[in-house]
């Protein structure tokens, strides 16, 4: 190749690559142009809905929001659809631990979490949570883990299904503790509560606010929260760091993202208003209620949370031996 055919091959790389900004600041500069969709890829009332919700109705003092929760496939139809939409900013898909999960669970996924989202921002966060039934007379972390050796294959956890977040943390709990407890999957942790409360299954790890009221009315017992440090809404039961397992910091996240073709201004423009919306006191009373930190992150934190999310879960997912159903 000349030198004159490198001059113009250069030349048309950089006015290409300018015409694309200057279009994404042009897009941004109108942005937003219609009702913007916040894609939630699960039913109503869950934790990642309630957030979702949360912040959209904040955006609403901005620009119009409407929230569609786009159920099916353990959240693939909502997420597949996420990726599908046109990147211009206007759909943004609720994204959260089990998107990662998806990633090393599922081979044949309609779409890569890496390549074709652009991540916005993570808007909170919240430590899982090991409770036991009532019934199992076991006081700390130690405890249960002593017992679950002395009784190998005896004891019973419940988790919201095979593959979930609720799976593999316990997974990853054995692991570490070199315990040996049987799987019983349900559908949702909603069941598995109620099972733990009547004893038939003896243990359950799970996000804290999904159980934080039957611990606060006593139904259950909490032996852990999984962070590095006690959560607020829990003051007395210990930290992962504290009972010597740091290994098990298990967070339950949840952010948002855009189809990865969405100009980056726009990307921007989203990020400065979602961090925002945490930072209003209506925000803040609610999350605290829930139990949930406000993290409010930049959009290359943000990937580099679902990256490591990704490569951590994928190898739970192999040492365990898991398939998708």
């Amino acid at each position: 190749m000349g030198e004159t055919t490198m001059r113009r091959l250069i030349i048309g790389t950089l006015c290409a690559g300018l015409m694309a900004l200057g279009a994404g600041a042009a897009a941004a500069q109108t942005f937003p142009s219609r009702p913007v969709t916040v894609l939630v890829p699960f039913a109503p009332g869950g934790s990642t809905d309630i957030v979702a919700r949360i912040v959209a109705q904040q955006l609403n003092a901005g620009y119009t929001t409407i929230t569609e929760n786009r159920t099916g496939g353990g959240g693939i139809s909502g997420w597949n659809a996420a990726a599908k939409s046109p990147p211009d900013g206007h759909t943004i898909l609720t994204t959260e631990l089990s998107f990662t999960i998806a990633a090393g669970l599922i081979p044949s996924l309609p779409f890569d979490p890496r390549r074709d989202f652009t991540q916005v921002a993570t808007v909170v966060s919240v430590p899982h949570v090991l409770v036991v039934a009532p019934s199992l007379e076991v006081a700390s972390v130690q405890d249960f883990i002593a017992h679950a050796k002395a009784n190998p294959g005896k004891l019973l956890y419940g988790s919201g299904g095979n593959g979930t977040n609720t799976h593999l943390a316990f997974e990853l709990f054995k692991s570490v503790t070199g315990t040996d407890v049987m799987h019983i999957p349900y559908r949702g942790a909603g069941p598995v509560l109620q099972d733990l409360m009547a004893g038939r299954v003896q243990a359950l790890i799970t996000s804290l606010p999904t159980a934080l009221q039957l611990i606060q009315s006593g139904r259950v017992k909490a032996l852990m929260v999984t962070s590095q440090r006690r959560s607020e809404v829990l003051p007395d039961v210990p930290s992962a760091a504290e009972v010597g397992l740091p290994q098990l910091d298990v967070q339950f996240w949840v952010g948002f993202s855009v189809p990865s073709a969405t100009p980056q201004p726009i990307v921007e423009r989203l990020n400065r208003d979602i961090v925002a919306t945490l930072a209003l006191p209506d925000t803040v009373a609610r999350f605290k209620e829930l139990g949930f930190e406000r993290v409010g992150n930049r959009p290359a934190e943000a990937a580099a949370l679902v990256n490591a999310e990704i490569d951590r879960w994928s190898a739970v997912i192999r040492a365990a031996g898991i398939k998708a159903e």
